[in-house]
């Protein structure tokens, strides 16, 4: 997207961003920069809050801390112990099998091993 410096300036001042209206348009976007983060809003942060839900946000490269990473480890692991053809039809049906397996209770027990991992890394808060 292409701003305009008028539109750069107007941004500022809403945002109440100190700036010299002499500064150069490339002076300008070196103020904004630091600070757009602060006023990015997503699409389904706004429908959450709208909603009165709350978007959990988990760091990243931390899958013990997220139960689908551990459910995608068991239908991979699955998938590959099983397969033999290495043809993608078969990769599939392998991947549909895997999916089928699991169970209710996997799905419980990769929840409590997360409850688990987040009591850990909590305790080790100050």
């Amino acid at each position: 997207m292409i701003w305009l410096k008028s539109d750069i300036q107007k941004w500022l001042t809403e945002k109440g961003i100190p700036f010299q209206p002499s500064m150069l348009k490339r002076n300008l976007i070196d103020l904004v920069k630091p600070e757009k983060y602060k006023y990015m809003a997503y699409v389904i942060d706004t429908h959450a809050e709208k909603n009165n839900i709350e978007v959990l946000r988990l760091p990243p490269y931390h899958c013990e801390l997220n139960p689908i990473e551990m459910i995608w480890g068991q239908v991979k692991g699955y998938a590959a112990g099983k397969n033999t053809t290495f043809k993608m039809a078969d990769l599939k049906k392998l991947l549909e099998e895997a999916l089928q397996l699991i169970t209710p209770a996997a799905w419980q027990k990769c929840i409590n091993h997360v409850i688990k991992e987040e009591k850990k890394w909590l305790s080790l808060t100050i």
